[in-house]
């Protein structure tokens, strides 16, 4: 038994599948399923059930998949206490992201690392806030951002980057200050999907004022930033982040506006899993992104 049987035989665990497990650490199905043989004739015991598509731990894979968490933090642990190189820590990081931090904070955190671990790979997913948060609990990742709170004991919140949202119009599209919630309903709206941080506070500010959603010109909901692509054709106005708003206005594309009695600021998060053992490198990420988010 090595560690690399190990890092194999949990991300089967992890992912209840050989070929997700495969993909994700980039070797064959067969090379998968052959490291897992082999643990299974030298420790003389089943690991995993077939169970449809889906693979289960027996109670024996329930008790090795205990001790090789510890072991594989332990290793990166030694590696890392030994001073090893930097350039020789390796491992996979798996985040998943809202629309806003996946496409104008995870670059910026992930170049950060990367100028620290260059060996460690990354695997970068988009998805709404409410998915996100799925994926940090059922473990399919180690760790997530997003732009709004699901309440979950297992869940740990960090606070990372204080933001507000605004109101963005074509180029063509002048709007007079100050702007309120009755100047917006006048134009065709462009909507985020349910289960994002953007709508949830769009939603809530339209409560605030008692206006309900049938009383807004809604031509579009999108489940990304795609929206922006809308309001720059003319189509309509949207709410958005204003991080991902400022680099669209500071390049002259559309423009942008503060709302009136808007007051709500919100967080981008970093989550993860309190209950899911993470490998050294996913722990070291999460301390260096509060470093750099310190600088954002």
């Amino acid at each position: 038994m090595d560690f690399h049987q190990l890092q194999v035989f949990t991300k089967v665990v992890e992912h209840k599948s050989f070929s997700k497990a495969a993909d994700d650490i980039f070797l064959s199905q067969s090379t998968v399923s052959s490291h897992i043989q082999s643990l299974e004739r030298m420790l003389k015991v089943q690991l995993f059930d077939r169970v449809g598509r889906e693979v289960i731990l027996t109670p024996h894979g329930e008790r090795l998949y205990h001790w090789a968490l510890k072991l594989l933090l332990l290793k990166d642990e030694a590696l890392l206490d030994l001073n090893q190189g930097r350039n020789e820590f390796r491992g996979v990081i798996r985040i998943a992201a809202s629309s806003v931090p996946a496409q104008f904070i995870v670059p910026g955190m992930v170049k950060r690392f990367k100028d620290e671990y260059p060996s460690v790979t990354f695997r970068v997913s988009q998805s709404s806030s409410k998915i996100v948060a799925d994926k940090v609990l059922n473990g399919s990742v180690d760790l997530g951002l997003l732009g709004e709170k699901y309440e979950n004991e297992k869940l740990q919140y960090i606070p990372l980057v204080k933001e507000k949202l605004v109101l963005i119009a074509s180029k063509d599209e002048q709007i007079s200050f100050p702007v309120t919630v009755n100047d917006i309903i006048k134009y065709p709206f462009i909507m985020r999907n349910s289960g994002s941080g953007t709508n949830t506070l769009v939603e809530r500010f339209l409560k605030k004022h008692r206006i309900s959603k049938e009383r807004m010109n809604i031509i579009a909901y999108t489940d990304d930033l795609s929206m922006i692509q809308f309001v720059k054709q003319g189509i309509g106005v949207s709410i958005i982040s204003e991080i991902a708003a400022r680099e669209y206005f500071n390049s002259n594309m559309i423009n942008m506006y503060e709302i009136e009695d808007f007051n709500d600021e919100r967080f981008f998060y970093l989550v993860y899993n309190k209950d899911k053992t993470l490998a050294m490198v996913s722990r070291l990420f999460i301390d260096t992104a509060k470093v750099f988010l310190h600088d954002f």
